[in-house]
């Protein structure tokens, strides 16, 4: 009986999880084709992306052809990628561009770093730190660990913090905050010699930071901090632009217009 139950959750899980990316698919390709007419930005772009073909991580996860491609189009469209913490101190100009990965996965080597390294790109990946422990079979499959996210600090590669367990920090109390950033950056300055000052937010979005966990993260030592989206994210947080599994060449484009500036994974307004 406890067996039988058990599936009949893992498949209505699954199932919500198809109509939330089925969602998303229609969000996309609606407001690509309808956002209206966004003004020339003046400021740089800073893209979010996740795994480059781990497609266990769902609608996170980008093909590398499809990675490349995202690069091919953005120095056709005329864009001059920086490093994200250049946009992040000046604000960059409205044709800079930069990269950042949240979760520290192994693919962001494997597959990404090629290909920017081919460009000459840099980049910045943000750790979750008790993954990169990898106390457990997916972590060690699936999450870079120290070695790995040492020797690509040695190669120029900016990394910071995405807390010790990539909690919501919509929902958790300041203790349990105040926990999760000092743990990730003690964790971080014991495994690779540094202390990050530099944090982006699990989920990235309005719904998922507070003010009392913005100051708590302050009082711990980090002085920036990336979010989502361009236009509803929390006060004082560095604007990213969240890239997803099904952004073709065509939503790619938009995106770089600004279509996706007051989208939200949970909801958009115009």
């Amino acid at each position: 009986m406890i067996q039988a139950v058990k599936k009949l959750v893992q498949r209505a899980g699954l199932r919500r999880q198809h109509l939330e990316a089925a969602r998303m698919y229609g969000e996309r390709h609606a407001l690509a084709v309808a956002a209206p007419f966004r003004s020339p930005r003046a400021r740089g772009r800073i893209l979010c992306y996740h795994s480059v073909g781990q497609p266990e991580f769902g609608v996170n996860d980008v093909t590398p052809s499809r990675f490349r491609r995202h690069i091919e189009l953005a120095l056709e469209q005329g864009y001059r990628f920086v490093a994200p913490a250049e946009i992040a101190a000046t604000g960059g100009g409205p044709k800079d561009i930069a990269i950042s990965f949240d979760d520290a996965l192994k693919t962001v080597l494997t597959q990404a770093d090629p290909i920017l390294r081919e460009h000459k790109i840099p980049y910045s990946v943000f750790i979750v730190s008790e993954w990169s422990e990898q106390k457990h079979d997916w972590e060690k499959t699936g999450v870079l660990g120290w070695r790995e996210l040492e020797k690509m600090r040695a190669d120029g590669v900016e990394l910071g913090s995405h807390s010790a367990t990539h909690r919501d920090f919509g929902e958790v109390d300041v203790e349990r905050a105040k926990r999760e950033f000092e743990q990730s950056r003690n964790t971080i300055n014991e495994r690779l010699g540094f202390t990050p000052d530099v944090f982006a937010i699990p989920f990235g979005q309005s719904r998922n930071w507070t003010p009392c966990a913005d100051k708590a993260a302050r009082e711990a030592g980090f002085t920036t901090i990336y979010a989502q989206a361009e236009e509803t994210r929390p006060p004082g947080t560095i604007p990213r632009t969240f890239v997803t599994r099904f952004d073709d060449d065509r939503i790619f484009k938009a995106l770089l217009r600004g279509a996706f500036d007051r989208w939200e994974e949970w909801t958009w307004t115009y």
